[in-house]
């Protein structure tokens, strides 16, 4: 799926451990966090980025260390450590709704959910495996 949206190097997570190989990258964007602070930086260029973008897997205080950890060690070395933070604003949604009606954007749905199964559609996410988006819809689509 990846490929068809322009991903030039795709690995598949079920066969390849990324933080085990040689290659380097400017920029990872880690969407599962399954794998341990240092051994994503490894993977870095000496000045590149790591983007978190998930909190699951923990609770409670060890939830709190893996949210902050990275921002407090980014003071301390070369590497960017972010996480990833959504502030949407109007101006922005209007963009992303013009590239989607001229087809430039085409935003890829895994699954679509009604308001009442919004438990099954928790689970469905935390298993891992969506491919893309998954939609909740409020009254009739």
């Amino acid at each position: 799926m990846v490929r068809l949206l322009g991903a030039e190097h795709v690995i598949d997570y079920t066969r390849e451990d990324f933080t085990r190989v040689e290659r380097r990258y400017d920029l990872v964007l880690d969407n599962v966090e399954n794998r341990t602070l240092s051994d994503c930086r490894r993977v870095l260029t000496p000045a590149g980025t790591l983007v978190l973008n998930s909190g699951s897997g923990a609770r409670g205080l060890r939830l709190l260390v893996r949210l902050l950890m990275p921002l407090a060690l980014s003071a301390f070395v070369n590497h960017k450590l972010r996480r990833y933070l959504s502030t949407p604003n109007h101006a922005d949604l209007v963009v992303l709704k013009e590239l989607v009606e001229s087809g430039a954007l085409t935003p890829v749905i895994d699954r679509t959910f009604p308001l009442r199964d919004v438990p099954a559609a928790l689970e469905h996410i935390e298993t891992g495996h969506a491919a893309g988006t998954v939609v909740i819809t409020v009254g009739n689509p």
